[in-house]
């Protein structure tokens, strides 16, 4: 799509977007006429977001330096609930025309090449939990239906109808839609992809979801925790992973019909889960979330359809598994790209799972917990040598960086103002 296509459907400008180490979407934009300059030279943007923290504070860096974010047009899209734009996802490169080595979008790419070297394929999607506010910036819900019931679905259709509408005109297509636990919650299923474009779609669709809210004078918040004490928002990621056409989480002669590759692939995530949470439940409010029976999975353990295992091994349909323990404060590119690199760890080491969970994993007595705190997770990924080495000296120092920082942020902050600080960064 060129720039006369563009302006043809009325486009003015292309929000151009990046997410940054501590989970939040950010953008530089131009207009319509100047995107193939951007694509050739790229828009520039310092570096030092790499060091900023979800209340915009900086943790490391400094002025000096540019970085130029080149869109990738292969998933340029016109903006259903913004009139007069569009969108792209953008990686980072350096003056000299090389990728940032702390651009995450550029790790996740780098890692699915990786993969197709060694013959495999992921495939991967994430689902979006949000929870929907009247609009003050006290949390009041928008609806007051039962969870699940009908009667929320109802409260808000004509909203959800344009939620789909916005979203299928974009090219998005949707599987599964509902009213969720929590105050005001409704999850939003899409149709799996490769890793890179699932990662994009994720940003596209939470940015829809965003739009669409504003427009109907709400407010939605994807936030871990929303309400200190009440459910939160998850950020799971569903994965497969393939060999010659043939998912290796099937087919097998292994439990569930894992393959041989199938298990190590899933023994590799699970045995890493401490380190990855560093990742995917990267927030202080992360940890508000992760606790026992509210279905968040806190526990390193995997079983069938079991929802309060970190893996839910899914046989129905495709099979694939369900990482249950990550939330959207995460950068979809860094949980993927994290997600493949200790799965190909796995194959590489010949993991083996342990006796898969058919209970709730906290009435056992042997139950391994993850991680209960951000600082605890970020020992565990700086202890993790497969994770450091894939993602390079710098952007790890950054995540760790980042990490401190916003331990610090919070100190010794009740649950209620860590949920209050954070609720509308997500």
């Amino acid at each position: 799509m060129d720039s006369a296509n563009l302006t043809a459907r009325g486009v003015l400008a292309v929000a151009v977007t990046w997410v940054d180490n501590s989970g939040v979407t950010r953008v530089k934009a131009v207009p319509v006429n100047l995107l193939s300059r951007a694509v050739t030279s790229g828009i520039g943007a310092s570096p030092v977001f790499d060091y900023f923290l979800l209340d915009d504070s900086i943790v490391g860096g400094g002025p000096v330096g540019d970085l130029r974010l080149k869109p990738d047009l292969s998933r340029l899209t016109v903006l259903a609930a913004q009139p007069g734009w569009a969108w792209a996802p953008a990686v980072r490169h350096d003056q000299d025309g090389n990728v940032h080595p702390g651009d995450a979008r550029g790790l996740a790419q780098r890692v699915v090449t990786r993969l197709a070297a060694d013959g495999l394929v992921a495939m991967a999607a994430f689902e979006v939990e949000w929870c929907v506010s009247k609009g003050e910036d006290d949390f009041v819900p928008a609806c007051s239906g039962p969870a699940y019931g009908m009667t929320r679905l109802t409260e808000l259709s004509g909203y959800l109808h344009d939620i789909l509408d916005a979203l299928a005109t974009q090219g998005i297509e949707v599987e599964q839609i509902h009213p969720e636990y929590a105050a005001g919650q409704y999850e939003l299923s899409v149709a799996c992809q490769s890793p890179v474009a699932a990662a994009d779609t994720l940003v596209l669709v939470r940015e829809t979801i965003r739009a669409v809210t504003q427009n109907h004078g709400l407010r939605a918040t994807f936030a871990p925790k929303v309400v200190a004490g009440g459910v939160g928002n998850g950020g799971h990621i569903h994965l497969s992973i393939w060999r010659d056409g043939k998912n290796l989480l099937a087919g097998g002669d292994g439990r569930f019909g894992l393959t041989a590759d199938g298990e190590s692939f899933l023994g590799g995530i699970l045995s890493r889960l401490p380190a990855l949470l560093a990742i995917g439940a990267p927030s202080v409010a992360s940890y508000l979330r992760l606790i026992p029976s509210h279905w968040a999975a806190p526990f390193a353990a995997w079983g069938l359809e079991n929802r309060e295992t970190a893996l839910r091994f899914i046989t129905a349909g495709e099979p694939n598994v369900e990482v249950k323990c990550f939330d959207l404060s995460a950068n979809p590119y860094l949980a993927i790209a994290g997600l493949l690199v200790a799965g190909s760890a796995g194959i590489a080491e010949g993991a083996l799972l342990p006796e898969p969970v058919d209970v709730d994993p906290a009435t056992l007595d042997d139950a391994v917990p993850l991680p209960s705190s951000l600082g605890a997770a970020l020992a565990a990924f700086e202890a993790e040598p497969a994770l450091l080495t894939a993602f390079g000296p710098e952007l790890a120092a950054a995540i760790s960086t980042v990490r401190r920082g916003e331990i610090s942020l919070f100190g010794d902050a009740p649950a209620e103002e860590v949920v209050a600080r954070s609720r509308w960064s997500y």
